[in-house]
């Protein structure tokens, strides 16, 4: 390293160490005073947004319960011990995640969880005789109560990233992934369903579109013909959000006219991704024809 380096690398860290001083230079008499300083240092360009939003996740984090962001029983993907391995790898494929809780004969007889990679590794085996019981992991069950700050401790010394989420009474009340925890902190991270930098609209098949909750009404507009107002919602999350009525969770659809929504992406503060599912033949031969002319 060079003198002029090492004078530089000086420079920096004594611009960050002031930038902080200066941050705490007043105690905070509580936690919305903190939230305060901090945001008013944003403005002053002493932190940038991004780190102001990630401090503002972990201090929502502390304050957060499992039932608050838990994926509910109702929504959750699951795989049943009397589906054969080829029901089991489809329903693997279609619904693209890595992790499935494996039920009995209700949704209340948890008895494992099934990793899609060790479905893949029963594929190779010969022989016909394979148990799924041999590849199931045990499940680790929550509260709904349990702090997601507490939770989140627990997933990172027990290496597990998936939990079943139990009532009072002891029945499932849904499940929650280490993913749900950290999207709490630093927002969306990228999955399966991403769609690539500057795109919004991804088209998944004739009637299944992947779009960015970003993607400005008149885009939408533009290229599913159809006729949504700009004048109040500038996205097509704003649009959607509006016909909820609530922040809602994965997997929750809304119908506008001849078009589902369902929500892809989610946390307690915005949305991320949607798939458009068109329920009208007719439109969606008209988009491929719209999108064949351009």
């Amino acid at each position: 390293m060079s003198e002029d380096d090492s004078s530089n690398n000086g420079s920096d860290d004594r611009t960050w160490l002031e930038r902080i001083t200066r941050i705490l230079q007043v105690d905070p008499r509580d936690r919305e005073h903190l939230l305060e300083i901090l945001r008013d240092s944003e403005k002053r360009s002493l932190l940038d947004t991004d780190s102001l939003s990630m401090i503002e996740g972990v201090l929502q984090v502390s304050e957060m319960q499992v039932r608050d962001i838990m994926i509910p029983r109702s929504q959750m993907s699951v795989l049943s011990r009397t589906q054969s391995p080829e029901e089991m790898l489809a329903n693997i494929i279609e619904s693209g995640h890595s992790r499935f809780p494996v039920i009995g004969d209700s949704r209340d007889e948890v008895e494992g969880i099934l990793l899609a990679k060790d479905m893949l590794r029963l594929f190779r085996k010969d022989s016909d005789d394979i148990s799924i019981r041999d590849y199931l992991r045990a499940p680790v069950f929550v509260p709904e109560s349990k702090r997601l700050n507490v939770l989140l401790k627990d997933f990172r010394s027990s290496h597990n990233h998936l939990a079943i989420v139990v009532d009072e009474y002891g029945g499932v009340a849904g499940m929650v992934t280490i993913e749900d925890v950290l999207e709490q902190i630093v927002g969306e991270i990228e999955d399966e369903h991403d769609i690539d930098e500057g795109k919004f609209i991804l088209k998944h098949d004739d009637n299944h579109f992947i779009v960015k909750a970003l993607t400005e009404i008149e885009e939408f507009n533009e290229f599913f013909n159809t006729s949504f107002s700009g004048d109040e919602f500038d996205t097509i999350g704003g649009q959607v959000l509006n016909e909820f009525g609530h922040m809602p969770k994965r997997d929750e659809v809304v119908c506008i006219n001849d078009m589902s929504f369902r929500v892809l992406r989610s946390d307690n503060r915005r949305i991320y991704l949607l798939e458009v599912i068109l329920n009208d033949i007719k439109k969606a031969d008209d988009i491929q024809q719209n999108q064949s002319s351009q």
